[in-house]
C-alpha cells in the first residue's frame, strides 16, 4: 500500500467488505497475530470472522447479548451482558468459533466494571474502586493487585512475545507482568494525547521498542509551537533511545492526494518545516525493513522520516 501512496495513487488497492454495514458503532478489526479480520454490523448485531490472507468469511456470531469481544492468540473472549452478581463469559476458538469454555465471573453488586481484558489464559477484571483481579481461566486461580498500585488505564497493549502488557493512563506508559508487578516506567515518553490514541503508537515486531507521538520537552516548546516529538524507547528498560523533534528532524518530501469533484486524484508535492510536520499527527507507522517512520496529520499529509 505504501508504494501506491508514494506514487500518489491511494485508490490503486481493492475494496473490502463491500457487503458489510460497518458504520458506527460497527467496526472492522485486523488481527495479524491470528491472521483474521473481525467485523461487526450494528445494523443486524452480527460479528463475522474473515481470513486475513484472502478475506473469505469463516463464520459468524449472532448473539444480541454479546457486549464485547476480545481477541488473543488462538482464542476469542465473548463478554455477555452483565447480570446482577456476575458476568457471563465464553471462550471460543478463533479458527472455527467452537466454544472452548463457558463460565460466569462473580462481581461486586452495584459497582460498574472498569474493564475485562484477556491475554491467553489470563483474564484481567477490574471494577470501580476495587482491586485488579488476574484470573487463570484454565486453573481457576485468582491473584489480586491493590487498587492503589494499579489504577484503571485508558488502554492496553499486550506483548505476546514477552508475556507482558502495556498500560496507558494520563499520557504515561507502564509495563506490567501477569503477577501484577510493575516492570518498567518510562523516563521520557509523555504521550501527546491524554486519552491514548493508539494510532500514534507503534510496537516493533520484537516487542522491544515503542515509538510514539509525544509531548516535546518543555525547553523546546518556545520554538516548536504546537509541534510534538517522535520518541523511541526501550520497553524493558524504559530508556529513551532516540527522539525526532523540530531541532533534529528532517522528513523526506511529503506526498498526498486530493480529490476533485470528479474523484480525479492529483498529486501534491511540497516541502514543509519540520515543526509543521510534527503538528497534529493523527497516525504513526514504522517500516522495520526500510527503517522509516511514516506519520500522517489531520490535513491528510503523509511524512516519511528516514536516516
Amino acid at each position: 500500500m505504501f508504494r501506491y501512496i508514494r506514487r500518489g495513487k491511494p485508490d490503486a488497492g481493492f475494496p473490502l467488505f463491500e457487503s458489510e454495514s460497518l458504520k458506527w458503532p460497527g467496526f472492522v478489526e485486523f488481527d495479524d497475530v491470528n491472521g483474521k479480520v473481525l467485523t461487526y454490523s450494528a445494523q443486524d448485531s452480527i460479528y463475522k470472522v474473515f481470513d486475513l490472507k484472502n478475506y473469505t468469511m469463516l463464520y459468524s456470531i449472532s448473539d444480541t447479548d454479546v457486549q464485547e469481544i476480545k481477541i488473543s492468540p488462538g482464542i476469542m473472549l465473548l463478554i455477555l451482558n452483565r447480570s446482577s452478581g456476575y458476568v457471563p463469559l465464553k471462550i471460543l476458538s478463533i479458527e472455527d468459533g467452537t466454544i472452548l469454555k463457558d463460565f460466569k465471573h462473580l462481581l461486586h453488586r452495584n459497582k460498574k466494571v472498569d474493564f475485562i481484558e484477556q491475554f491467553n489464559e489470563k483474564l484481567l477484571v477490574k471494577q470501580e474502586n476495587e482491586n485488579l483481579q488476574i484470573l487463570d481461566v484454565r486453573h481457576t486461580g485468582i491473584r489480586e493487585v491493590s487498587r492503589t498500585d494499579f489504577m484503571t488505564p485508558s488502554a492496553f497493549i499486550f506483548l505476546y512475545e514477552n508475556q507482558l502488557f502495556l498500560t496507558f493512563r494520563n499520557r504515561t506508559v507502564a509495563v506490567w507482568n501477569f503477577r501484577g508487578e510493575l516492570v518498567t516506567s518510562f523516563e521520557d515518553h509523555l504521550l501527546w494525547h491524554p486519552d491514548c490514541n493508539t494510532n500514534n503508537i507503534y510496537i516493533t515486531s520484537d516487542q522491544d521498542l515503542i515509538i510514539s507521538y509525544c509531548k516535546a520537552d518543555s525547553d523546546d516548546q518556545w520554538m516548536e509551537g504546537n509541534a510534538g516529538s517522535i520518541n523511541i524507547s526501550n520497553i524493558l528498560t524504559g530508556k529513551c533511545l532516540a527522539k525526532i523533534n523540530a531541532t533534529n528532524g528532517s522528513p523526506k518530501d511529503e506526498e498526498c492526494s486530493s480529490s476533485t469533484g470528479s474523484s480525479k486524484q492529483s498529486r501534491l508535492m511540497m516541502r514543509s518545516t519540520v515543526a509543521a510536520a510534527l503538528e497534529d499527527i493523527t497516525a504513526l507507522f514504522y517500516d522495520e525493513e526500510r527503517n522509516e517512520i511514516y506519520t500522517g496529520n489531520r490535513h491528510g499529509l503523509v511524512h516519511v522520516w528516514s536516516n
